[in-house]
């Protein structure tokens, strides 16, 4: 690579979020979300693999970088700092999933409205 060729920064995209790891930044809609440090490693690790199932373990590796504790709750304790987040930012729209037992899985999903599920045809 010569030297004035553009470095490519990382951006992952999940649904209508964006997240560019390198700037610390991540957006909603085309709007900046408000993230404390380990908020925002936690979304970046669940984006990098986004649609799969992390465990929690791996997560807390990930984010905290040691080994989680048995009875340690942190990993749970932000994924719902960031479900709150994401859903004043994107209400209509679901992205972390709780896989019980295991760990979780972060994939763009829109709500169903009740009565869509209900409709007849």
């Amino acid at each position: 690579m010569s030297a004035t060729a553009p470095m490519r920064r990382e951006v992952l995209d999940v649904g209508p979020l964006q997240i560019f790891p390198e700037e610390h930044l991540a957006w909603a809609g085309g709007r900046p979300l408000t993230l404390s440090i380990r908020e925002l490693r936690l979304l970046t690790e669940l984006a990098r693999r986004a649609n799969r199932i992390i465990a929690r373990e791996e997560l807390f590796r990930l984010v905290w970088g040691k080994e989680m504790r048995a009875g340690d709750r942190s990993v749970d304790v932000y994924v719902r700092k960031l479900r709150v987040k994401l859903q004043r930012a994107l209400p209509g729209w679901l992205f972390i999933h709780t896989h019980f037992g295991f760990g979780y899985r972060i994939t763009a999903e829109r709500k169903q409205i009740a009565n869509e599920r209900f409709t007849t045809g």
